[in-house]
């Protein structure tokens, strides 16, 4: 167990502070994948395309340096598997070179890879086969695990399977009952929506069998492999009177995935900000709560109650890593703000005794928000004509943690100004309206 902390003393030995992406959000040009097929589909619901992203694909060596400038010691990207087989049994030997050499470059660095096997992007052939419905899908996944085994042999100690499982079974729902007539319905309608819409319950089989098969290939191969996969944590929150309905709405679309991870050898939680709960369902956003660029409540307590959830959940012997905490916002010193608050929980979580490895800000870079470039979750600048890259000042603020090996105390850098986006949300595309990413 790492050693209890309060907030303002130096962290446990060994905890990661660094930052997340994602391949397709930042890579650019992802022609294999389902999501440049969904992004370029008639009449589809996504904004814009991704286009080229943040170029990442050929800057990744600079966006490396950025972090273990500011003083950052981890860095969580994922291997794209549409690049690694663009076509079924047809292996790109130049991409699992590529992703190669991305952990040689983050260890070089004094980066520790934290790799992501699938972040929402599948092979366009695997989705048109039924994706993670169709029956061979976890003989399919277990064997792209098997593929990267190299890349991962690197160095690499924490590998997550599946990122926000409880999301892709979300969509699975949301894209098979997507009407024409429903385009454009306003922000308030998509979010009520998407709030009571229910994960496939044959999808999230499958990809809990997925992860299984998957995690046995990588720990057979590779036994000091720590594997986990991350899960959404929406901090279900029961008003007077609905604490059976809160539950109820809880357990299919999170808590199943959190007891999927019993056993595992970390689980990642992703938080942004709460769901309160009714007797009737999800409520909306507080009147006169200030949002972010996303529509969501900005609520960075959000932090330490999902850690405190997971590990109830989950239970002993099963460590959190923080893959995923931000905000969407143009005012740089609202997130400062945010994260100084979210990470004080953080800290009280640490001196309650819970197992907490790692903290990794969503986003390292400004990038594609499956849909928009509009929400801002970046700790970096990038110019979407040159793609140069601008640490901002809560990337240096971050960093500067990291480099002390501290956490702020309850408050500390929270008076950095600003008061937030308090208007109209931004109206979110399915995903983003009850994730992160």
């Amino acid at each position: 167990m790492p050693r209890p902390v309060s907030p303002g003393h130096p962290l446990p030995e060994g905890f990661l502070m660094g930052a997340s992406t994602s391949a397709h959000q930042i890579e650019g040009n992802n022609h294999a994948s389902d999501w440049w097929a969904l992004e370029h589909r008639p009449g589809t619901f996504v904004t814009e395309p991704s286009g080229d992203a943040a170029d990442s694909w050929h800057r990744w060596p600079e966006d490396m340096d950025l972090l273990s400038e500011l003083g950052f010691n981890a860095y969580r990207f994922s291997i794209e598997w549409a690049r690694i087989e663009p076509e079924p049994g047809r292996v790109s030997r130049a991409a699992l070179l590529h992703y190669r050499d991305m952990v040689r470059g983050a260890l070089e660095r004094g980066l520790q890879p934290v790799v992501t096997l699938h972040h929402f992007t599948s092979p366009r052939w695997f989705t048109e086969r039924g994706g993670w419905s169709a029956p061979e899908a976890t003989e399919l996944f277990a064997g792209y695990a098997r593929t990267v085994l190299p890349v991962l042999a690197e160095g690499v100690r924490y590998v997550a399977t599946i990122n926000e499982p409880n999301m892709i079974a979300l969509m699975h729902t949301l894209l098979r009952a997507a009407r024409p007539e429903d385009r454009g319905a306003g922000t308030e309608g998509a979010a009520a929506h998407v709030a009571r819409a229910l994960p496939d319950a044959q999808v999230t089989e499958a990809l809990v069998a997925a992860h299984r098969a998957a995690r046995a290939v990588l720990k057979e191969a590779l036994p000091a492999l720590r594997v986990g996969w991350t899960v959404a944590n929406q901090v279900y929150q029961a008003q007077p009177g609905a604490e059976e309905a809160t539950a109820a709405h809880a357990h299919p679309r999170e808590d199943v995935f959190l007891e999927a991870a019993r056993g595992d050898d970390w689980v990642g939680v992703q938080s942004y900000t709460r769901t309160r709960v009714g007797p009737e369902g999800p409520l909306p956003v507080p009147e006169g709560a200030e949002t972010t660029l996303t529509g969501w409540e900005y609520y960075p307590q959000a932090l330490a109650e999902a850690i405190r959830h997971t590990a109830a959940v989950t239970g002993p012997g099963v460590p959190v890593l923080v893959t995923e905490n931000g905000i969407a916002t143009a005012d740089d010193r609202r997130r400062v703000a945010y994260t100084a608050a979210a990470l004080a929980g953080l800290a009280e979580t640490l001196r309650e005794g819970v197992d907490v490895r790692g903290y990794l800000h969503w986003s390292a870079l400004d990038n594609y928000e499956w849909g928009t470039y509009g929400p801002t979750f970046g700790l970096i600048a990038v110019d979407p004509e040159t793609f140069a890259r601008t640490p901002k000042p809560s990337a240096r603020w971050l960093g500067a943690l990291a480099r002390s090996g501290r956490l702020p105390a309850d408050g500390e850098a929270g008076h950095e100004g600003g008061t937030g986006a308090r208007g109209p949300a931004v109206a979110p595309g399915p995903a983003q309206a009850t994730s992160g990413r």
